[in-house]
């Protein structure tokens, strides 16, 4: 009987069980289905960064302020021999002096120049309008609501979040808490994204992100240069000439010099505008003012800052903003200099790498 029963044992243990209705032997069916996984993988992570567009924005809104912050604190060094926190702390604490004086001593006579700038720019556009139509130019009807509904139109969706003034103030206070928090300690988040990559992909991570680092301290290094030199060349210039709001002048100049190319633009149609308010002469001196500031920018803070970063075609940085900013707002539009800057040294940094065979087939034989 005890033979009996092992014999039944053995026979169980023996037994090859059939197959799931879930079970696929085929290896074709099985590389199909890898594929199609992967691919269904990335068609989600495209969804899921166009869904988180805006936090995305805003991350990478914080990593820039990060780059200043730490930039700051590199040449700070240079001159205090103090630990690197406490360099950073007083990185922090003037830039927290500076705004707070900004809202006291400017503040009261920018919100008053501010207040005024809407009528002022509507009224010399109603008159610009009005100069066309009697030269047979056209006929043109522009109202306030007019414009507002078609820059409106012109922005992403992120602009809806960021909009209003509780939203912008917000989003501010997230980028600059969240990039003081990365410039604290920048290696702390670098190991942690090297930490989910490949061991043999580390090296070249950190290498990357170490060229990445530096083009963006040289660059957001060279971006607040800029927007100084314009700034208080524009407004020192406007109190010489008597341009009105001279001070508004130079804010918007200066906050627009952040954005190249378009800022420039737009900065500068402001400028004349206002200047031609307080009549001919003055709007040309406006228009002289305007031409002198940029030639600055454009030739000697531009070039010498391109030396020490990615040299990034004008055309690239355009469309990348008309692109960016159609898509994605403001933000796209603030961000796209950065953005593509950072591609562009990540792809210079690969073709370094595919352009030395005996590393490549070393790195491809090595297990």
């Amino acid at each position: 009987m005890d033979g009996s029963v092992k014999g039944s044992d053995a026979s169980s243990a023996t037994k090859v069980e059939a197959p799931g209705p879930t079970e696929i032997r085929s290896h074709l069916v099985r590389t199909e289905l890898l594929k199609a996984s992967v691919w269904l993988g990335v068609a989600l992570l495209i969804g899921l960064c166009i869904v988180l567009i805006q936090p995305i924005l805003l991350i990478f809104g914080a990593i820039v302020v990060a780059s200043m912050l730490d930039g700051g604190t590199r040449l700070l060094g240079r001159i205090l021999p103090i630990g690197r926190a406490w360099r950073l702390l007083i990185m922090c604490l003037s830039l927290a002096a500076f705004l707070v004086w900004t809202m006291m001593f400017a503040g009261s006579q920018i919100a008053s120049q501010a207040a005024t700038l809407q009528t002022v720019l509507m009224t010399q556009v109603e008159r610009g309008a009005a100069w066309a139509s009697d030269h047979g130019i056209g006929s043109f009807q522009i109202d306030t609501q007019t414009i507002t509904e078609n820059l409106a139109g012109t922005v992403g969706r992120v602009t809806a979040a960021v909009g209003t003034v509780i939203g912008g103030i917000t989003s501010l206070v997230m980028i600059v808490v969240l990039g003081v928090f990365i410039a604290i300690d920048p290696r702390l988040y670098e190991r942690g994204v090297a930490w989910m990559l490949p061991m043999k992909t580390r090296e070249n991570f950190y290498v990357t992100i170490d060229h990445m680092g530096f083009t963006l301290r040289r660059l957001m290094a060279g971006r607040l240069l800029g927007m100084v030199v314009e700034g208080i060349g524009t407004w020192l210039a406007c109190l010489a000439v008597g341009i009105p709001m001279a001070a508004l002048m130079g804010l918007l100049t200066g906050l627009l010099a952040f954005i190249p190319n378009i800022g420039a633009i737009v900065s500068g149609v402001i400028l004349v505008l206002v200047g031609f308010s307080a009549g001919t002469d003055t709007g040309l001196w406006a228009i002289a003012i305007y031409f002198i500031v940029q030639t600055v920018d454009g030739y000697l803070i531009v070039p010498m800052v391109a030396k020490q970063t990615v040299d990034l075609a004008p055309a690239l940085v355009l469309g990348a903003q008309i692109l960016l900013g159609a898509l994605l707002g403001i933000l796209g539009l603030a961000l796209a200099d950065p953005i593509v800057a950072m591609i562009k040294v990540a792809l210079e940094r690969e073709a370094e790498r595919n352009a030395r065979p005996g590393k490549s087939k070393a790195a491809a034989g090595s297990p």
